[in-house]
């Protein structure tokens, strides 16, 4: 088990690394912003792995545990899922991250009586996601090229606050927390206020990444449309499974658009980490570092697949090759 512990993470981490500059390379010569923010977000991913590399290989201490912590728990898929924003920024995905905002302050509520003593926190915190969700409504109808840049803002504020809360939080002796038995590390030695506020941030950054790369894969394939689109998420779920036999279809007759499969895997790799992550909010750690690994593993494949990176690298070495020559 030690093994794994220590191999996993540091596989993660160098995963994450490189995916990450391949990504801010784009970002250099295209500047588009879901590239910049994705790289952000693959970046806290490489660092929070890298903790978990460097605690299971040499030890772990409260340092690097608050870091761990604010990165992984906090920052990671809430920074992913706002790369996503910034992709679909003029759809009527707004809609979709206002409800996923929703659902996270409605997270922290649920967890309140888990961790007595934070009451407070998680009906600010709470507060906080649905004014978020509100104003994302609102300008999802009305100015949907402003969606991503709000999103944004409330998010970088937000990080400033909790960074705030979780770099100053007493932490319980000995200064982190690992599972007695898989000595995976655990949130339990960060007192109740600290962890309701991973709701907001886990769950609206998760859900949006997931289904953000199902609605991009519902895009590219071939549709039956059941619903119109007014009835919006409604609709796009309706309309979705009464797609997929046509999907099927192209897919065997071989014309299915390459990213329908590139965004099935990047959902599956948002998926899957947040599943292992609940889970070991709950005790269940065995699967915590083979999620994570899983996930930024099965995401770099999808981003691979993507018809548009193959293009995009052709398109790079021809222009090398044309300056050497």
């Amino acid at each position: 088990m030690q093994v794994l512990n220590t191999v996993l993470p540091l596989g993660s981490s160098l995963v994450s690394f490189v995916f990450a500059a391949i990504v801010f390379d784009q970002w250099r010569q295209r500047h588009r912003s879901f590239q910049l923010v994705w790289t952000v977000g693959l970046l806290f991913y490489g660092i929070s792995a890298g903790t978990e590399f460097l605690g299971s290989a040499l030890g772990w201490n409260e340092p690097l545990y608050r870091i761990w912590y604010l990165i992984g728990a906090l920052y990671v898929a809430a920074y992913l899922g706002a790369g996503t924003v910034y992709l679909l920024n003029r759809t009527r995905f707004g809609f979709f991250v206002a409800h996923a905002l929703g659902l996270g302050g409605l997270v922290a509520l649920l967890l309140v009586r888990r961790y007595p003593g934070s009451s407070s926190t998680a009906y600010t915190v709470a507060a906080a996601a649905f004014l978020a969700a509100a104003v994302i409504v609102v300008l999802t109808i009305w100015r949907r090229d402003l969606v991503a840049p709000t999103t944004m803002a409330f998010l970088v504020a937000a990080s400033a606050i909790v960074a705030y809360f979780v770099l100053t939080a007493p932490v319980a002796s000995p200064g982190y927390a690992l599972d007695p038995m898989t000595r995976v590390p655990v949130g339990s030695a960060m007192p109740g206020y600290v962890r309701v506020l991973s709701g907001p941030f886990n769950v609206a950054g998760a859900v949006s990444l997931v289904f953000g790369a199902v609605y991009s894969a519902y895009v590219y394939m071939p549709k039956k449309k059941v619903l119109p689109a007014r009835y919006s998420i409604l609709a796009i779920t309706v309309n979705l499974l009464a797609s997929l036999p046509r999907a099927f279809k192209a897919l065997l007759e071989g014309r299915l658009n390459s990213r329908v499969p590139a965004t099935i895997l990047i959902a599956l790799g948002g998926f899957i980490p947040g599943v292992t992550s609940g889970l070991n909010r709950f005790g269940v750690t065995w699967s915590f570092f083979l999620g994570e690994f899983l996930g930024v593993v099965l995401i770099f494949a999808g981003f691979l697949v993507s018809e548009d990176v193959f293009a995009h690298a052709r398109l790079t070495w021809a222009r090398t090759k044309a300056e050497v020559s």
